[in-house]
């Protein structure tokens, strides 16, 4: 799981959309889609962006939630978590090489 929430990360583009989700959790596609192009000034495609929190939400850094006709997208930073305690597990000294 942590390799596709590195992949996931590896893409810029889908990082300024996470970086949008910490802002103002709760978006559409169409708010997420507004706020790259007035903010960032990307031109992509709905379409696009669609397939960007796809990727992102297969890695689990996203979930959805359905309300009515509108798609709500949230911030999941359990992965990340993971992923930081993974190296720095409190209360262990260091180790030096």
């Amino acid at each position: 799981m942590a390799d596709d929430v590195f992949k996931a990360l590896a893409d810029p583009t889908r990082r300024r959309i996470l970086d949008e989700l910490v802002e103002r959790d709760g978006q559409t596609l169409f708010e997420i889609c507004t706020r790259l192009v007035t903010k960032h000034g990307l031109g992509l495609s709905r379409q696009a962006i669609s397939q960007h929190l796809a990727v992102l939400e297969s890695a689990g850094l996203v979930r959805t939630r359905r309300q009515g006709r509108y798609k709500f997208h949230d911030l999941n930073t359990q992965p990340l978590e993971r992923i930081v305690t993974r190296w720095l597990r409190p209360g262990k000294p260091e180790s030096t090489p």
